[in-house]
C-alpha cells in the first residue's frame, strides 16, 4: 500500500512539473513566443538601417530577419508573394511603376530616408576643368537618368526642356554647348565605369558600396531638388499589411530619434533622413 502511494505521489508531482513547463519540458518561453519579421534590403545602407533597429524591434517580442539582395526585382515579387513580409531598398516613384508592370500589389508604409545623386571625378578631377565632347556616365533607368540629366542641369552644363522634369531624357536636352556624351549603364554598374569616363554620376547607396564619400562629389542633389522631395526610399509592404502591429512596430523603430541620429552620424550626408 505504501509503495502504490509512493508511486502516487511520485507520478503527480510529474504531471505537475510537465504542466508547469507548458506541456514540452521547456522552460524557457521568451523565443518560441516572438513573432518572426522577415524584411529584404539592399545592403547598404537599408541593410545596416535594419540591423540598428533590430534590438528595438526585439524588446517588443519581434524578431527580425533581414534578407539581402543585390537587384530590384525579388525583393517586390517575394513581397507580393508573402515570403517576405516587407521590403527596403526603392523609391515609391520605382514601386509604382513596378506595380504596373507586374501586377503587385504593393503599397509604403512609411518614408524613411534620400540618399542624394552625386557627380563623382573619373579622368576629370573638377567640374572647371571639364572639356568639350567630355564622356559622363549616368544610369540607364528611365528616372535614375532623369535625376543624372537634372543634376547636370543644377551646375549649368545642360539646359533640359522646360516642364519634363523627372521623365527627361537626353532627347529633352535643348542646349549642350559642351557637347557631353552619356554612357549608360545600370546604375548598379555606373561607379565601376568611374575610371573610364570624365565624370560618373552616381546613386548614393552605389557610392557608398563602392567606396565614396559624399565629400568625394563635385556637386550632390540639391536638397529642395524635385528629386529630393520624390524619391525617398520606402518600406514596402504587401496592401493591407501595413496597420499590422509588428509592421507598425517597425515603422515606429525606423522614424525613430536614436535611428535618425544613427543615420547622420553614420553617413555624413549620404544617406539623409526624411522624418
Amino acid at each position: 500500500m505504501k509503495k502504490k502511494l509512493a508511486l502516487i505521489l511520485i507520478l503527480a508531482v510529474a504531471v505537475f512539473a510537465f504542466a508547469a513547463c507548458g506541456g514540452n519540458g521547456d522552460t524557457e518561453q521568451g523565443d518560441t513566443d516572438a513573432v518572426v519579421l522577415k524584411i529584404g534590403a539592399s545592403t547598404v545602407p537599408h541593410a545596416e538601417i535594419l540591423e540598428f533597429v533590430k534590438p528595438m524591434l526585439a524588446e517588443e517580442g519581434i524578431d527580425l530577419q533581414i534578407i539581402e539582395y543585390t537587384d530590384y526585382v525579388i525583393p517586390n515579387t517575394a513581397v507580393d508573394s508573402h515570403e517576405l513580409d516587407a521590403n527596403y531598398f526603392q523609391h515609391l516613384p520605382y514601386l509604382i511603376s513596378f506595380n504596373e508592370s507586374n501586377g503587385t500589389n504593393l503599397v509604403s508604409a512609411v518614408a524613411v530616408h534620400y540618399e542624394p545623386m552625386g557627380i563623382f571625378a573619373g579622368k576629370t578631377a573638377t567640374l572647371e576643368e571639364l572639356a568639350a565632347g567630355a564622356t559622363i556616365a549616368v544610369p540607364n533607368d528611365p528616372t535614375n537618368e532623369a535625376r543624372a540629366l537634372l543634376l547636370l542641369e543644377q551646375e549649368g552644363l545642360i539646359k533640359i526642356k522646360d516642364g519634363v522634369g523627372l521623365e527627361a531624357t537626353p532627347n529633352d536636352i535643348v542646349d549642350n554647348p559642351m557637347n557631353i556624351k552619356f554612357f549608360e549603364a545600370e546604375a548598379a554598374a555606373v561607379a565601376r565605369a568611374v575610371q573610364d569616363v570624365d565624370f560618373a554620376i552616381i546613386n548614393g547607396n552605389y557610392a557608398l558600396e563602392a567606396g565614396f564619400k559624399v565629400s568625394d562629389a563635385l556637386a550632390v542633389e540639391s536638397a529642395e531638388s524635385e528629386a529630393a522631395k520624390t524619391f525617398a526610399n520606402i518600406v514596402a509592404v504587401y496592401e493591407g499589411d501595413e496597420e499590422k502591429p509588428e509592421i507598425q512596430a517597425l515603422v515606429n523603430a525606423l522614424t525613430s530619434d536614436e535611428t535618425k541620429a544613427f543615420i547622420e552620424e553614420n553617413y555624413q550626408g549620404a544617406v539623409v533622413p526624411v522624418f
